[in-house]
Formats: C-alpha cells, sequence, structure tokens
C-alpha cells in the first residue's frame, strides 16, 4: 500500500517539545524549501494558538510568515487546525469574525483545514465546514479525537465517522491520538470499524509518542485502512511529538509499504531541525517508555511538566499521585472531556483547587462556561449535584449576562483604518502585544543553526566595553570591527 505523510514540525512538534516558541519566521522560510521536497501530503502549519505566540513571544506577523511560506513552498498543502469557536483567545468568537478568520486564512496561503470540534459537536463541526468551503478551502479534515472513557467505544466513532462521510463539506477524515494512549489492540478494531462508515473518504492517523505506543500503531495502521500517518522531522520527532519521520518511514517499508518521499530531502530536513535545537539549546525528542498511568489521566506531556512544576511551587509535590486520581474524577463528573486544548488545562485546574480544599468550592470562569455550554454540548451529561454546584454561584449568573461577541462590523469601528489580517489580532490580543509586533517590523527571513556559535561570540565581545576592535580573519578574508566612539557616526 502506498502510504503518505504529513509532517507535523512547525506546529504540533514545536508546541508539543519547544512549547510552541521555539519557531520563527526565519526558521521556517529557512526549511520551506527543503519541506516542499519532499514530497509531504501536507505541513502541519498553524493554529490560532502558533498566531498568538510569533505575536506574543517574537513580535512577528503570523499572517506575513503565513504568505512568506506559501511563496517558498507554493504546491504543499498548508494546514491549519482549530475549534471552529475561537481565535487566539479563549473566548469565543463571533460566527462572523470566524468567517472572516477562515477568508482571510484562504487568502494568505491556508488550503487545508482540520475542524478539532473538542465535543464531537457534529452540528457544530458540520457549520464550520460549511463555512470553511465558503471561504475557499481545498480540503476539510474531520477529526476523530481518540481517547478513553465509559461512553469513547468504537461505536461511538463509527457513528461520528458515518456523519462526516454523509457531508460533502468534509473531504478527509483523521484519528487524533493526543495522549499517545491508543494501542495497535484497538487500532485493529477501532480502524475497520471507522472505515466501514468512511466510503471513499480517505483516513489519516495522527497518534503522539508520549508513551512509546504509536510507532507500533503507525506500521500496523497501512493494513486496517489507514492511508496516511502524521509524523516529526528529527528533533521535532519522538518524545510528546508524533513518531520520527526517518524511522517511521523506515518501518512501513519494513512492513511492505511503499512511502513516495525524497529520502535526501527528508533527511536534510530533519538535519535542519537538529541543528536548530542544538543552536538554540531546544530539547530533542527521545524514544519514551512506556507508562500505563497514561491510560488513566491522559494528561498530555506539556501538561503534565506544568503540573508538577506548579504542586512544587506551592509546596504541594508530594500529592501529585493524590491530584492524578481526582483528575481521573473530575473527568468524569464533566462528562468525559477529551483532553485536548483546552480541556487538560481546565480539568488539571479544577483538580488542583479540589485537591488544596473544598471540592469544587473554587471554579475558573472557563469551568463554569463549559457547564453552561460555551464549549458545545458535553460528550456525557456532568454529574447533575456537580453541575449545580458550578452554576449556583454569582460569577455563573454574571457570565451568563455577558454580551454576544463583538461581530466584524462592531470590530472594524473598534478599530478602524487597519487590515483585516491586523483586526483580528488586535480584536483577540491585548493592545500592547500587537503594537510591539508593528513596531518591529518584518521579521528576519535567513536563519543558519551553523552561524549561531559565531553570532553568540560577536554578541559577548560586544557586550564588554573593555573590546574595541575585533579582527576575523581567514584564508581570503579579513573583516576589521572598531567600537564608534561616542558622538562618532557608524560607517
Amino acid at each position: 500500500m502506498d502510504v503518505g505523510l504529513v509532517d507535523v514540525s512547525l506546529r504540533d512538534g514545536n508546541q508539543s517539545l519547544w512549547g510552541a516558541t521555539g519557531i520563527r519566521t526565519g526558521h521556517v522560510l529557512q526549511v520551506a524549501p527543503l519541506m516542499e521536497r519532499v514530497g509531504f501530503r501536507a505541513l502541519d502549519y498553524s493554529s490560532s494558538t502558533a498566531m498568538g505566540v510569533a505575536v506574543r513571544n517574537h513580535r512577528e506577523d503570523p499572517w506575513e510568515r503565513l504568505r512568506l511560506t506559501r511563496a517558498a513552498m507554493p504546491t504543499t498543502k498548508l494546514q491549519f487546525i482549530g475549534t471552529g469557536f475561537r481565535f487566539i483567545s479563549w473566548e469565543n468568537s463571533h460566527p462572523d469574525t470566524m468567517q472572516l478568520v477562515y477568508d482571510r486564512l484562504a487568502v494568505n496561503g491556508i488550503d487545508r483545514v482540520v475542524v478539532l470540534d473538542p465535543m464531537h459537536d457534529m452540528d457544530a463541526a458540520r457549520e464550520t465546514a460549511r463555512r470553511l468551503k465558503q471561504a475557499g478551502i481545498d480540503e476539510v479534515i474531520g477529526a476523530l479525537t481518540y481517547t478513553i472513557s465509559a461512553v469513547h467505544d468504537d461505536a461511538f466513532y463509527a457513528d461520528l465517522a458515518k456523519q462526516f462521510a454523509a457531508d460533502p463539506n468534509f473531504d478527509r477524515v483523521y484519528v487524533k491520538d493526543p495522549a499517545g494512549i491508543l494501542t495497535a489492540e484497538r487500532a485493529r478494531t477501532l480502524f475497520p470499524a471507522i472505515t466501514a462508515q468512511l466510503g471513499a473518504k480517505a483516513l489519516e492517523l495522527h497518534s503522539h509518542a508520549t508513551i512509546g505506543l504509536s510507532p507500533l500503531t503507525y506500521s500496523l495502521a497501512p493494513d486496517l485502512g489507514v492511508e496516511v500517518v502524521q509524523v516529526g522531522s528529527g528533533a521535532l520527532g519522538n518524545g510528546s511529538s508524533l513518531p520520527e519521520a526517518r524511522r517511521t518511514v523506515a518501518n512501513l517499508r519494513e512492513m511492505g509499504h511503499t512511502v513516495d518521499v525524497d529520502d535526501r530531502a527528508l533527511g536534510q530536513v530533519c538535519d535542519f531541525f537538529d541543528g536548530l535545537a542544538a543552536a538554540d539549546e531546544l530539547p530533542v525528542g527521545r524514544p519514551q517508555d512506556f507508562d500505563a498511568a497514561f491510560l488513566h489521566h491522559q494528561i498530555a506531556g506539556g501538561v503534565m511538566t506544568t503540573t508538577r512544576r506548579q504542586l512544587r511551587e506551592i509546596g504541594m509535590e508530594d500529592r501529585f499521585e493524590t491530584l492524578v486520581e481526582e483528575v481521573g474524577q473530575v473527568r468524569a463528573e464533566l462528562g468525559y472531556p477529551i483532553m485536548v486544548t483546552p480541556f487538560p488545562q481546565m480539568v488539571v485546574s479544577q483538580a488542583l483547587f479540589n485537591v488544596m480544599g473544598e471540592r469544587y468550592a473554587n471554579v475558573s470562569d472557563q469551568v463554569i462556561r463549559y457547564a453552561m455550554g460555551g464549549f458545545g454540548r458535553p460528550t456525557a451529561p456532568i454529574a447533575p449535584d456537580v453541575l449545580d454546584r458550578i452554576l449556583d454561584r454569582p460569577r455563573a449568573r454574571e457570565l451568563a449576562d455577558e454580551p454576544p461577541p463583538p461581530s466584524p462590523a462592531e470590530l472594524r469601528k473598534r478599530f478602524p483604518g487597519v487590515s483585516d489580517e491586523e483586526l483580528l489580532l488586535r480584536a483577540h490580543m491585548p493592545a500592547e502585544q500587537v503594537d510591539a509586533m508593528v513596531a518591529a517590523g518584518p521579521a528576519p527571513r535567513h536563519f543558519n543553526p551553523a552561524l549561531a556559535p559565531v553570532l553568540s561570540l560577536l554578541g559577548e565581545l560586544g557586550s564588554r566595553p573593555s573590546v574595541h576592535d575585533l579582527a576575523i580573519t581567514k584564508p581570503g578574508l579579513r573583516l576589521s570591527v572598531r567600537r564608534a566612539s561616542e558622538g562618532t557616526p557608524h560607517a
């Protein structure tokens, strides 16, 4: 069987291993021509979270990055992943504002979008797909987000697959396993149940390598109806990211499948990310040991690290196991939300409140909004006593009286004279962050990891007042730099 690859390095690999902050525009533009040559079916390129990080952490315009990337790789599909009800901030956006988001994504170069409704609310997913097609998105992917619970059995996913198959606005479907808990044994029943309902629509697999299960599942998946698997390249594969690309290709070929990629170009892409990790001292994904606890709590690696740090900071590190048990209890009481953003943060935070004091005495605004239906319909009903405790408080009544999110027309009155791209950033981010991005100007467009040690040395020497002259010599080249005296213009 011919198996395709989707590379996740720029978005999910960066988010899983580098806290979403490791990739900048210069990095993308340096590696994009190489990635174009590999033969990836698509790149998992961006999300509203990634766009916000570009502005907040790097003062870079994510719309400019998208346009430049599309120019550098005109044929490979660039994927955006979203929930359909929000953009950058955690607050829900007006439906017409989301239509503007989709329109601008399509105009600037996105041609593939994953509809990841975290509740599997099919009415909401269908409406999002309709709007994406209206915007001109070529390929819309329906997400079946995998989890283990009392309600998420094979029949549950088969029913969702049937609904995706019946909607002409969905082109493909993928199984998304954010916690990396899909075993080969479960795959043998799950994938046939799904593909039996999909008809001609292709099935893809996205499974994190967090506890070492996904490489084996990937090697079996094509025989079970999966046509595309998603991978991370070099340093941005393995660990809490997805299976590493070169090893995945080798495994699939060993199993008798064809993977039509340019091996040399793939090696160069992996070398680039390895070099970037070394230059910027970023962690490298490593194969992981099996940890059965994940099958219970399903807390993704990044959230797990943050949770341990928070417990340590408040002197409760010894309560970790208690917290993990409480996470499972809270998740069941809230109707088994799938542990994919934003729900891991919500569930773990509520479990922490419960461990620190009386259960549900403190509840975050996000949990209140969840209970009020702000994120869609829960998969299973919220426990009645818990629902009463969440909603029977003054803050719930305040949130119920919040005004609806502003429409694009209202936003244009609030932010006159700016482009639609800047309007969307200003509507969903603090003004000072967008102002800093605008003031910074165009992002650097070049990056060579091999130069990082030299640039670091020059920066260190330049910071020392005692260093007035610097000479760099090599055969055929001599470069002299002299510190300008105060008041002396620079040449």
